[in-house]
Order: C-alpha cells, then sequence, then structure tokens
C-alpha cells in the first residue's frame, strides 16, 4: 500500500459483505470515480443484510485528508431490500446527506497531488432502526451515531492517488 500501514479490518458479520464491480477491495478506484474524471459515484453491490435490518446506511469517507477525515458521501435510508446501487445513482430509499464539500451527494477522490495514495472507505451499516444523522455530520459523528447501534458492517476500500 505504497508504504502506508492499513490496520483497518473489514468487520463483515453474518455474511453481510459489501463490494463493487469497478474496483477490488484496497484496489485503485478508477479515475472516472474521480473528481478529476467524470465524477460520478461507483457501483456498489452487498449482500442481504442480517434479520431485523430496517434501514441501511452508506458513509465514504477519507481518513488520509490533511484536514482530517473526509466525507465524500453519506446515504441513510436506504431500502434494507435494495442489494446495491448502479453507477451514478442514489440507493433505493436512499437520503443524501451534505458531505464535507457542502454537497449532497457524491464528490469523488481528489488528493493532493504527490499524496501517497488515499484510502477511500466505502462502509455500509446495517441498522435495527432509523439512526437520524444531521445534515453536514462529520464522520467522526456518523461512527458515534451508527456503530454502537448497528447490526453489521461491511466496508470496501478504495485508493486513489493524483
Amino acid at each position: 500500500m505504497t508504504g502506508m500501514e492499513d490496520t483497518y479490518e473489514n468487520p463483515a458479520q453474518d455474511g453481510f459483505h459489501l463490494r463493487s464491480p469497478a474496483f477490488d477491495d484496497r484496489a485503485p478506484i478508477p479515475p472516472r470515480f474521480s473528481a478529476d474524471g467524470g465524477n460520478v459515484s461507483p457501483p456498489l453491490s452487498w449482500t442481504r443484510p442480517p434479520p431485523g435490518t430496517q434501514e441501511l446506511a452508506l458513509l465514504c469517507e477519507d481518513p488520509d485528508a490533511p484536514a482530517g477525515t473526509y466525507v465524500h458521501w453519506l446515504v441513510t435510508d436506504i431500502d434494507p431490500g435494495a442489494r446495491g446501487i448502479a453507477e451514478g445513482e442514489l440507493p433505493a430509499g436512499g437520503r443524501a446527506h451534505a458531505n464535507t464539500m457542502g454537497d449532497h451527494g457524491w464528490d469523488g477522490p481528489r488528493p493532493p497531488v504527490g499524496d501517497a495514495a488515499h484510502r477511500y472507505r466505502f462502509r455500509l451499516y446495517a441498522l435495527p432502526f432509523h439512526i437520524p444523522i444531521p445534515d453536514h455530520a462529520s464522520a467522526s459523528e456518523v461512527h458515534r451515531a451508527l456503530e454502537d447501534e448497528r447490526l453489521a458492517e461491511s466496508t470496501l476500500t478504495g485508493l486513489y492517488q493524483r
């Protein structure tokens, strides 16, 4: 990983797994999904969430951003019956929140030129009930709100470098 230690483990539970047909876990994200390329959200798919799931939430964050963890995409209220998201689309029933740029939707990777590859963590949470998340929530606020209540979580990490 370009000299960067990544001790994060994917806590996929109960067979709940997030993946993308566009890139593998811990592999480069194609430029078309970056802010420099087409800036479209990548396609994602996942397996059935555990019993009792009433809602899914999706967070994409860059923990390597110079000013602290950057939220690229936050979508809540995703229908638990959904099994994925098409490229450039919002998931079924999903509500996009403001990201770090203030946009209500996807803002693709755009790390500083010359930085080592940044990690972009797509985290999908299976939730037992609706958990309100304020608009413009930081990554740490999202983690605090969801991680204690989640039934399961799966993470897909993509890399991007300019």
